[in-house]
C-alpha cells in the first residue's frame, strides 16, 4: 500500500542508508525469496535493529515465516537457548554478534543477507492472517522467558485501529530508539509506514546524540522510555536551543515520576506528550493519555483531576478493560484489582503453552490497576511486586508516588525483602537529587504523613542509580537480591 501510493518517498533512515518505500518493498520481497529458498521454518534476528528490523519483518511475512527479534544483550548461552526454541530457524546476525554462528544453526550475517536479498528472486506469499507473524520473548526476570505469539491479525488490528492510512503530513518524521526485540519497536515499524511517516533509527541511545538527531533530521515525533526522557531533560536544562521541530513525544514502557513529567511539560510547552501503555501480549498500546490530557491536568484545580496526570489515560477504540478482584468479580470505579483486557489486537498466546485467554476472550495482564469515574486507567504495579507485610498487601507504587514528590528524591523503587517477624520488610531505595543529602528518618516521616503507618518504609537505602533494563523498567529482582544478600538474617 505504501509503495503503491508513495513509491519515491523515503520511509526509513538508518545511519547512511535511506530507503524509499519502493526500495524497502523490493528488498523485503528479495529477502522473502532468500528465506523461502533456505528452507527455514522461522527467522531469528540478533542485532541492534535500524533498517534491518523493517526489512526482516516484512521479508518474513512475505515468506510466511514467523519473525523473532532476540535480545542481543543476552549472553551467548542464553541466546542459543532461545534460538533452540525457534522452529527450524534462519538466524540473521549483525557483525558484533557473530558468536551465534557457531555452526550449530543455519545463519547469515546481516551484510550478506542484504547483498543476497538484492539479487534473489522475489517471493510474496500472503500468509494466513491467523498464523504467527512475530515471536517476542518476555524478559524472564522471574522465570523462563515465554515466547509471545502475535498473529498477522493481531498486529493489523492494532495498526488499523489506531492509525489512519497515509495520514501523516509530508514533513512528519519519527525518531525510534527502542530495541528491536521490544513490542514498541515492532509497532513503530508498522504504524509509521502505514501513516506514511518517515522513520529515523538511533540504534544505541545517547541523549546528546538523540537531541542532535532531532535537530538534524527535523524530527516531529519521537518515542522514549522514562530513563531516556530523564537524561534528555537533564541536557535540555543546560541547552537553550530546545527542540523546535518536535511536535509529539511518546513515552511508556514503565512508570514515570510526576516531577519529571511536570518538568518536561513546562520545558517543552509546544510539544504534545503521549503516555502509551500496553503489553507484548496486546500487540503494543491499549491505552493512551493524550497531549490534551497532559496539558489539562498539569495545572488542574482539583486533586481528582490533577492525579490523572499519573494515569495511562483511556482505552483505545476496540479495546475493552475490566478490573477484577482475586475471586474474578468485576470491580467498580476506584477499586483496585487486576487488569483484564479484550480485543482483536490481544493475543495472549504463548509458544508451547497455548492461549492464556479465558472462555470469554479476556487476558489477565497481572498488572494491578484501577479506573476512575471518568474512565482513566491507573496502573499500580505488577501483582508479582506486591509486598506482604504482616499479612497486609502493599503496592510499592503507593509508597513510590509519595516519595518521588519529595524535593530531595530523584528516583525511587520500593521492594519487599525477607523479615523473620513481618514476613517482608519494606525497603525504599532512593536516588537523591543532585547536590542533596536527604535524611532517611525525614523521608520515612514524609511517607508516614501521607499514608498509614504500615506503609512507612522500614528502611531507606541510598543509591546513585537504580538498576534498569533496556526499556527503562526497574529491575526489582536485582534490588531484592542485593538487599537480601546484604542482610545477615537471610
Amino acid at each position: 500500500m505504501a509503495s503503491a501510493s508513495q513509491p519515491d518517498t523515503v520511509c526509513v533512515v538508518s545511519g547512511e542508508r535511506r530507503l524509499t518505500t519502493t526500495e524497502l518493498s523490493a528488498l523485503a520481497a528479495g529477502g522473502a525469496g532468500l528465506i523461502a529458498a533456505s528452507g527455514a521454518g522461522s527467522v531469528g534476528y540478533v542485532g541492534t535493529g535500524g533498517d534491518m528490523l523493517p526489512l526482516l519483518l516484512f521479508a518474513s511475512a512475505r515468506a510466511a515465516r514467523a519473525f523473532a527479534p532476540l535480545n542481543y544483550r543476552h549472553s551467548r548461552d542464553t541466546l542459543r537457548q532461545l534460538i533452540d526454541r525457534l522452529p527450524d530457524p534462519l538466524i540473521v546476525f549483525d557483525p558484533e554478534y557473530a558468536a551465534v554462528n557457531d555452526g550449530g544453526v543455519r545463519a547469515i550475517s546481516s551484510a550478506d543477507y542484504l547483498a543476497a536479498a538484492s539479487r534473489t528472486q522475489p517471493a510474496e506469499q500472503f500468509a494466513d492472517p491467523d498464523s504467527v507473524a512475530v515471536l517476542l520473548f518476555t524478559s524472564g526476570t522471574t522465570s523462563k522467558p515465554k515466547a509471545v505469539e502475535l498473529s498477522h491479525n493481531n498486529l493489523t488490528s492494532y495498526v488499523t485501529g489506531t492509525v489512519e492510512f497515509g495520514s501523516a503530513a509530508a514533513d512528519e518524521t519519527a525518531l525510534i530508539c527502542v530495541p528491536p526485540y521490544h513490542i514498541a519497536g515492532i509497532s513503530a515499524v508498522l504504524s509509521n509506514l502505514y501513516a506514511a511517516r518517515k522513520t529515523v533509527y538511533l540504534t544505541n541511545f545517547d541523549p546528546a546524540e538523540w537531541i542532535s538527531l532531532v535537530r538534524a533530521e527535523r524530527i516531529t515525533t519521537a518515542t522514549v522510555v522514562p530513563t531516556m526522557l530523564d537524561r534528555i531533560i537533564a541536557i535540555l536544562e543546560r541547552d537553550p536551543a530546545g527542540l523546535p521541530t518536535l511536535r509529539n513525544l511518546v513515552y511508556g514502557g514503565s512508570k514515570v515520576g510526576l516531577p519529571l513529567i511536570r518538568k518536561a511539560l513546562r520545558m517543552l510547552p509546544d510539544v504534545g506528550f503521549v503516555n502509551a501503555y500496553g503489553l507484548t501480549e496486546t500487540s503494543s498500546t491499549i491505552s493512551v493519555l493524550s497531549p490534551a490530557d497532559h496539558r489539562e491536568y498539569l495545572d488542574a484545580a482539583t486533586e481528582s483531576d490533577a492525579c490523572r496526570l499519573a494515569s495511562v489515560g483511556q482505552p483505545l477504540p476496540g479495546v475493552e478493560i475490566q478490573i477484577r478482584d482475586a475471586q474474578g468479580r468485576v470491580l467498580r470505579s476506584g477499586e483496585v484489582g487486576e487488569l483484564y483486557v479484550r480485543g482483536n489486537q490481544v493475543s495472549g498466546r504463548y509458544s508451547g503453552l497455548g492461549s492464556a485467554l479465558d472462555a470469554d476472550g479476556w487476558f489477565a495482564t497481572k498488572d494491578i490497576a484501577s479506573v476512575d469515574a471518568g474512565g482513566y486507567l491507573f496502573i499500580r504495579g505488577r501483582s508479582d511486586d506486591t509486598i506482604i507485610r504482616g499479612g497486609e498487601n502493599i503496592a510499592p507504587a503507593e509508597i513510590e508516588d509519595v516519595l518521588i514528590e519529595h524535593p530531595d528524591v530523584h528516583d525511587v523503587a520500593v521492594v519487599g525483602v525477607y523479615d523473620a517477624h513481618w514476613g517482608q520488610a519494606i525497603i525504599a531505595v532512593v536516588v537523591p537529587e543532585a547536590g542533596t543529602a536527604p535524611d532517611a528518618d525525614e523521608l520515612r516521616q514524609h511517607v508516614r504523613r501521607a499514608l498509614r503507618g504500615s506503609r512507612t518504609p522500614d528502611r531507606i537505602a541510598f543509591r546513585q542509580a537504580l538498576p534498569t533494563g533496556p526499556t527503562g523498567k526497574v529491575l526489582r529482582r536485582a534490588i531484592v537480591e542485593e538487599l537480601s544478600d546484604a542482610n545477615p538474617a537471610r
